[in-house]
Order: structure tokens, then C-alpha cells, then sequence
């Protein structure tokens, strides 16, 4: 019997040991994988907070070999906020829903608008911003006056997107419509097309189309087919503790002005800009700029300078025309002044050499006055200004701004303080006097234009 026993009985006991050990740690993998774990749980263990995006120039793209865009900026934060590293999920626009329901990323941060049909599938955050949608159309084409026009007309957008859904509410109630619908086609591409005339009529949110216009100056922006929208980040339906996250996180932004400040980055200038003066610049790019793009590049490496920035201040001030002059006859590709150019050693301002290594060489000294301000999304402005309208009256105008107990290093408030210098309330008060200090926001804010179309057009 206990032969048996020892044969039989310990050896099936061992198994049946084995066997539930083997299922217990099949349970705690699943449990580890984030199988019944919520998602603060998974990105408090791991370290890592995942987030789920798209591609495009408003959301999220690479520059430089570096990520950026403002939904990764936002995200970026939030994983700081987090006290973790922030990993990026981009499986396109049609597939990032499904992504989130599977556990293969922990929130969408992507432009998403709450809309009905969201709302099934996800639990919305807090809103963070708003736009709305319009009909984009070629300038030589006529756009719609007004909804009933759009029966018209053939349009194409993405599918499963606010534009589709909306589309098909304007369909239900009554009027005819054709559109043709896309697959992870996004909207600045759409847009693109209609450029080109590859396609006639899209539908971009207004800060898209507003974007855009910047690379593709013959579009224009037509009516608004719905009332402004809310923009949100997505979270999976059955997670509280992550919504709550997000919505901390999100009172947090704007309590610190961080949702502001990235907002300034992104939009601030896209309502100031020029169809017909972009044009014009998109086709100097290609005239004008060959001939000049070696030496600014050169010279800008000097001094560790981006030679597209320097390229946008030689636009503005010449339009790469090296026998420009000013009103102030101010002569020359980078208009040095005369001041400028005595200090920097130029003797011919009409020369282009001469101009654009004397030009560039005043900027880095400007820049260099504002090295204690460590973001050079910051800096750069301030020394753009400085080379406009000098840098006694920007420190005049950053004198003004700590009165008014505005925060001095940062742009967004020297563009209320620099217009102040033409007031006599105020230019009567500071040691440089009266300055037009509203012309020098508009130069700052072309000339950021102007290096943002060159950035993109390098990643292109």
C-alpha cells in the first residue's frame, strides 16, 4: 500500500501543485498586462503613461529628429505631472479608438471633438479648447453661401471623423449631399489636395485650415457649417481614476497658464497671416532664395543660429531683394541700420555679403542680451524685436511689463507692453521714449510665420 502510495498518489499531488501554480501565474501575467489593472495602476508600476495620437502638424510630428506638436507638448506635461515618461502610440486617426479600448494606449489626445457619437464609445475629459468647422476650397473656385449650397457640391473628408458625422446630421435633416469619404487621410492632407486642385471642396476645423494656409496659400477658409465645438482628451469608459487624472491635470494647465502659453505657441499669429502675402513668399522660396540660402546658411552655423530663421528676417526686411530701402532708407538684404553697421564693421550695405554677415552677427548679439531666458521659443522673439525697433526700447517695454506685475520673459506680454511705447502715458516715463512698438509685434509675428513654412517645408 505505501508502495502505491509513493507511486501514485505524491507524484498526482505534485501535478495537480504544478497545474495550479501554472494557472496562478497565467492570472498574475494577465493581471500585470493591464488585463483588470486601470490604467493609473499599469503607469504608476511601469513608469511610463502611454499616449494614443495622430500625425499632423496640430497634434504631433517630428522636427528636427525630435517630437513635437501641441497635443505632445500638452502630453508631455501630463506625464510630468504624473511624476513618468510619456511613451506616443500613432496608429492613425480611424484605428486610435480601437487602440484604447484594447489596452494599447491609456488616453487619446489627438484634437478629438465631444461629440454624441464619441461619447458611446469613451469618457470625455474636460474641455481645453474650441473650434469649428469649415468648407475649404480653392481661392479660383467659389465656396458655398451658405448650408443649402453644399447640395452642390462634392466634398471629401475623413471617415468616422466630427467633419463625417457632421455631414451626415446635415444629410439627415433634408439636403442632398455627395461626399466621398477617406481612410487615416488627415485633414491638412485634404487640404493639400484642394491646393493642388487634386480635389475642390474639404472640411477642416478653423485652427487647421488657419494652420495650413500658412504651406498652402491658394486655399481659403469658406462658411462655418456648425456652431463652434469643445476639444478633449479621451479616456476608456469603465476608468474613473484616469478621468479624474486628466481633469486634475487639466485645472492645473490653466491654473499655471501652461494650456495659455502652449496655445501662443501653436496659434497665437495664424489669424494675422496674408494669403496673398504668403503666396508671395512660397514663390521667393523657389525665385529668390537659392541664390542667398548658401552664405545665410554658413554664416548662421557660426554663430549656432538656425539658418531658416535668419532666412525669414531676411524675407521681411528685403523679400531677398539686396537693392531694397526702407522708409528709412535703410538699404540692403537685411536692412542693418546704419548704427548697426557701423558697429558691426559693414562699410557697403548694399552688398549681399557684406549685409547678411553683418545682419546675422547683430542678431546673435541681440540674442545673446537674453540668455537668461532659457526657452528660445521665448528668446527668440525678444532679439527679434531688438533687431526691429532696438534694444533700449524692448527693455523699456520689459520695464513696463514688471510694472504692470506681468511676467517679463515671456513674448505674449511684451506684446501688450511694446504697443504701449507710442502712449504718452507711457513712452514719457522710460528712458528710450516713444517707439512704434506695435509695428515691431507685427514684424515678430510674419517673421515666425515666415520660419515656420520653412521648417515645414525642410520636413517635407
Amino acid at each position: 500500500m505505501r508502495k502505491v502510495y509513493h507511486t501514485y498518489f505524491i507524484p498526482l499531488i505534485l501535478i495537480l501543485l504544478l497545474f495550479l501554480f501554472t494557472i496562478f501565474s497565467i492570472l498574475i501575467h494577465n493581471r500585470d498586462l493591464g488585463s483588470d489593472s486601470t490604467a493609473l495602476e499599469r503607469i504608476k508600476r511601469t513608469g511610463f503613461l502611454r499616449l494614443i495620437t495622430d500625425n499632423s502638424i496640430h497634434t504631433y510630428y517630428y522636427y528636427n529628429g525630435r517630437p513635437t506638436g501641441f497635443e505632445y507638448e500638452l502630453a508631455l506635461a501630463f506625464a510630468d505631472f504624473l511624476h513618468v515618461d510619456l511613451d506616443v502610440v500613432a496608429p492613425g486617426w480611424n484605428n486610435m479608438f480601437a487602440t484604447l479600448e484594447q489596452g494599447k494606449g491609456d488616453f487619446i489626445a489627438s484634437g478629438l471633438v465631444i461629440t454624441r457619437e464619441g461619447i458611446e464609445k469613451v469618457n470625455f475629459s474636460i474641455p481645453y479648447m474650441t473650434t469649428q468647422q469649415h468648407v475649404i476650397h480653392h481661392q479660383q473656385d467659389t465656396g458655398p453661401e451658405k448650408i443649402e449650397d453644399l447640395a452642390s457640391l462634392t466634398l471629401h473628408v475623413n471617415r468616422g471623423t466630427p467633419y463625417h458625422h457632421r455631414l451626415n446630421e446635415i444629410k439627415a435633416s433634408g439636403i442632398p449631399l455627395n461626399y466621398i469619404l477617406y481612410h487615416n487621410m488627415p485633414a491638412e492632407e485634404l487640404i493639400r489636395m484642394v491646393h493642388d486642385k487634386e480635389i475642390k471642396y474639404t472640411i477642416a476645423a478653423n485652427t487647421v485650415a488657419l494652420m495650413s494656409q500658412r504651406y498652402y496659400p491658394d486655399i481659403r477658409i469658406g462658411i462655418p457649417i456648425r456652431e463652434k465645438e469643445s476639444l478633449a482628451w479621451a479616456v476608456r469608459k469603465n476608468d474613473p481614476e484616469m478621468l479624474e487624472q486628466v481633469n486634475k491635470f487639466f485645472l492645473h494647465a490653466v491654473q499655471t497658464g501652461l494650456i495659455q502659453r502652449l496655445t501662443d505657441k501653436y496659434f497665437s499669429n495664424i489669424q494675422n497671416s496674408d494669403p496673398f502675402d504668403l503666396k508671395k513668399f512660397h514663390q521667393r522660396i523657389e525665385t529668390r532664395l537659392p541664390e542667398y540660402k548658401p552664405l545665410i546658411h554658413k554664416e548662421a552655423e557660426k554663430y549656432g543660429l538656425d539658418w531658416k530663421l535668419m532666412a525669414a528676417i531676411v524675407y521681411q526686411e528685403s523679400q531677398f531683394d539686396p537693392e531694397a530701402v526702407s522708409l528709412n532708407n535703410v538699404k540692403g538684404l537685411m536692412q542693418v541700420t546704419s548704427i548697426a553697421a557701423e558697429e558691426m564693421g559693414l562699410s557697403n550695405m548694399v552688398n549681399p555679403t557684406e549685409s547678411i554677415k553683418a545682419g546675422i552677427r547683430y542678431f546673435d548679439k541681440m540674442t545673446k542680451k537674453f540668455e537668461h531666458i532659457d526657452d528660445d521659443h521665448e528668446k527668440i522673439p525678444f532679439a527679434l524685436a531688438s533687431y526691429n525697433v532696438g534694444y533700449g526700447h524692448v527693455s523699456d517695454a520689459v520695464r513696463i511689463a514688471e510694472e504692470m506685475g506681468l511676467d517679463p520673459g515671456k513674448w505674449q506680454n511684451l506684446k501688450k507692453t511694446l504697443p504701449l511705447l507710442s502712449k504718452p502715458g507711457y513712452y514719457t516715463k522710460v528712458r528710450y521714449g516713444y517707439a512704434r512698438g506695435w509695428e515691431s509685434v507685427q514684424y515678430v509675428e510674419r517673421i515666425l510665420t515666415y520660419y515656420d513654412i520653412l521648417k515645414q517645408k525642410e520636413m517635407n
